[in-house]
Formats: structure tokens, C-alpha cells, sequence
């Protein structure tokens, strides 16, 4: 089975729990957006939040999905930048407990820290604090870290980091690695347009993205927007929400239905779609078989809060598989 590298904003995610959606209002965050925030922006927030449900997980997009591909039972590692402090070595901790070889390097900075708040309609807006992580830069990484792996799974949300997301890339296909990337979050896409233009075109073999993000990214509808997705790589996914994802290669589109869910969080729906899908792939089956495996994934994950599973729910999903 191939192995599958990830790179992303190590952070930890603090899930909370909102009873409406006046936290939002209050701090003036738009819904279902992704805002980077100073510390003490997102210390204020906690503090406003202070008595409500929360949850505290490893975090970041693309550790989400290295953490599911390696649930699954796929060989993983992980590259990201956190602090000396009690929440780097709980993340560190947590990625070798789940079998993930963590390439992570450490500085004296906070850890970053994403606070996600979830609507009562399931909805999740993120304040992140990127503390630690965002000083991953590209002379962090070196060849001998991407050494026997066969895909690079980088999550949309370095894109801030021009220079780390190109030696990244470069080191990848040198490597003769496949690229995967996450589009992240349409706002992230609207403010790095013509430089994820290029880059996707350069380096990117396997695109996922939302209909906001393929949207932000195309101007186009889901369908018109998977199309000219498909042009520019090797494979394409936009996913659509409670009406599944489309998937299209060589000129063949897959429409995958999604699975019947109780939904309660959709943070990390689309990280374990990316999960499912990339752990077909690695195991050579046919992609609208992928996009099964990532719809499961993605539907029993929303059934949680935060972007975690039950060692049974993974065993239910291995089994389903």
C-alpha cells in the first residue's frame, strides 16, 4: 500500500458548542468562514465561550485527513510546526498513538490553536490562532522527508505561505510523487486566486474542493467548475454537501451519493472525504468506488463532534469498506 504525506497548520481544535449563533454576531464572524486571529482575539472568544460543550482534538485540515487515512490502516506520516508547550506535545502524542509517523518540528512560539464554533444547524466557524504553525517555512523541509512515500496530501490553507507551498511541491515531484491538495475554504481561495491558478496547474494531480471553494476558484457552478477542474489535473472532486460529490477523470464524471447521516458537526466532513477517497485510491480501486469510501468516511464523521471517530466506528466503516 502506498504511503500518503501530509503537510498543514498543526493545530489544536478547541470544538465548542454554540446554543444560536449570537457568538458569531457578537465578534463579527461570518458563518462557516475560516478567520486567522491574534491570540488574544481567540483567547476572547474561549473566554465568551467558557461554559459551553467543548471538545479538544489534534486538529488542522491535513492532519485531519492523514489521521483518517491512518485509522483506515494506511501508512502515514505528517510534517507541521508546534511549540514547546502542553498542547505540542499533546498533538505530538496523538499522531503517534494512531500509527502516524510525525515529522514535526518544534519552536518556542504558542501552539497554534483553531477554535471552532459549531451553530446549532451543524455549521462550524473557525477563529484559528496559528501560532507555531505558521512559522513552518520552506527551509524546514528537506528531501529525506518525503523519502518512500507516493502522495502528498497539502491542505489549501498554507497557501499564505507562498515559498514553503512551492518547495513543498518541488521536493514532492522530485520525489515523483502525486500531489493532492484541499481548497480549504472559499475566503482562503478568493485571497490567493492567480497564485492556487498556477500552482494547480504546475504541480496539483488531485483536487478537492466544495462548491463555495470551486466556486471562488472557477466562478463557475458545481458541474461547470468540476469540468474546468478536470483540465487542469489529473483528478477532480467538488463536493457538494447533502447532495454528495462529483468526481471526474479523463473525461468520465462519477456522481456519488451521499450516505443517510444524523448530522450534528460538519467540522472535518470534508477532511475524512478526502480520507476515504485518497485510501481508494492508494489500494487501486476504480474512483467512483473512492468517492464511496469518502462519502462514507465524510458522513460518519459529522455524526460526532469534531473531527474524531470511535475505534468502532472505524471498525463499522472498515467493515462497510
Amino acid at each position: 500500500m502506498d504511503k500518503v504525506l501530509g503537510i498543514g497548520n498543526a493545530l489544536v481544535d478547541i470544538m465548542t458548542k454554540l446554543p444560536d449563533d449570537s457568538t458569531l454576531d457578537k465578534f463579527s464572524l461570518i458563518k462557516g468562514s475560516m478567520q486567522l486571529s491574534e491570540r488574544k482575539f481567540a483567547d476572547e472568544i474561549d473566554s465568551e465561550t467558557i461554559n459551553f460543550e467543548k471538545l479538544q482534538s489534534s486538529g488542522g485540515s491535513a492532519a485531519n485527513t492523514i489521521h483518517g487515512l491512518a485509522s483506515l490502516g494506511a501508512p502515514t506520516g505528517y510534517i507541521g510546526k508546534v511549540g514547546n508547550d502542553s498542547f505540542g506535545e499533546f498533538f505530538s502524542k496523538d499522531m503517534k498513538a494512531n500509527g502516524i509517523e510525525p515529522l514535526m518540528l518544534k519552536t518556542n512560539t504558542d501552539t497554534g490553536r483553531a477554535i471552532a464554533l459549531i451553530s446549532p444547524d451543524s455549521e462550524r466557524t473557525f477563529a484559528t490562532y496559528l501560532g507555531a504553525a505558521i512559522e513552518l517555512s520552506d527551509s524546514d523541509l528537506q528531501a529525506d522527508q518525503f523519502k518512500d512515500y507516493k502522495i502528498l496530501h497539502i491542505e489549501g490553507y498554507l497557501v499564505q505561505n507562498h515559498a514553503l507551498m512551492l518547495k513543498a511541491a518541488q521536493l514532492a515531484k522530485a520525489n515523483n510523487m502525486k500531489i493532492s491538495i484541499d481548497m480549504a475554504s472559499f475566503n482562503v481561495v478568493e485571497d490567493n486566486h492567480e497564485f492556487l491558478k498556477d500552482y494547480v496547474k504546475n504541480y496539483v494531480d488531485i483536487i478537492f474542493a466544495n462548491e463555495e471553494e470551486s466556486k471562488a476558484f472557477t466562478g463557475k457552478e458545481p458541474e461547470d467548475s468540476l469540468n474546468e477542474l478536470a483540465e487542469q489535473c489529473e483528478i477532480a472532486v467538488v463536493k457538494i454537501g447533502a447532495k454528495g460529490s462529483l468526481v471526474k477523470s479523463e473525461g468520465t464524471v462519477y456522481c456519488i451519493d451521499p450516505i443517510k447521516v444524523n448530522p450534528i458537526d460538519t467540522t472535518g466532513a470534508g477532511d475524512l472525504f478526502a480520507s476515504g477517497f485518497l485510501y481508494g485510491l492508494i489500494n487501486k480501486k476504480p474512483l467512483d468506488e473512492c468517492g464511496k469510501i469518502g462519502s462514507l468516511c465524510a458522513g460518519k464523521v459529522i455524526e460526532v463532534i469534531g473531527s474524531k471517530m470511535t475505534n468502532e466506528t472505524w471498525d463499522d466503516i472498515k467493515k462497510k469498506i
